[in-house]
């Protein structure tokens, strides 16, 4: 997990906003191999202090990507990698769609239904 802690940065120009570069930056670190499944991630203060950002910020981003079905949060045990290198990058693409769906003006129910009369 220490290749994970070296390679994880956010901008604080860009705006997207914070905790969203970092389950970016996490999701990267999935999809590269750098965070396996079934790893334990860097406790939340420690990614904070690599990152130069708020605990909180790094505790919401762990939340998104625990909802994404990415991590999981077991009590004793800490943060655990659970999803795939291949779910990572399906979320990250979905993400880009609604992203561009939204900058388009449609909502996410909108995109679904096209998602579905595709399939």
């Amino acid at each position: 997990m220490d290749g994970i802690k070296k390679k994880l940065e956010v901008d604080k120009s860009e705006p997207l906003a914070l905790h969203e570069q970092v389950a970016a930056e996490i999701r990267r670190a999935i999809a590269d191999g750098e965070a396996q499944q079934g790893e334990r991630l860097p406790p939340a203060v420690d990614l904070a202090a690599i990152l130069g950002v708020n605990k909180n910020t790094v505790i919401r981003s762990l939340h998104i990507l625990r909802d994404e079905g990415l991590l999981d949060f077991t009590r004793g045990r800490g943060v655990r990698v659970v999803g795939t290198p291949q779910r990572s990058a399906v979320l990250g693409a979905v993400d880009d769609l609604l992203r561009f769906a939204r900058s388009q003006g449609y909502r996410s129910d909108e995109v679904i239904a096209i998602v579905q009369a595709r399939a």
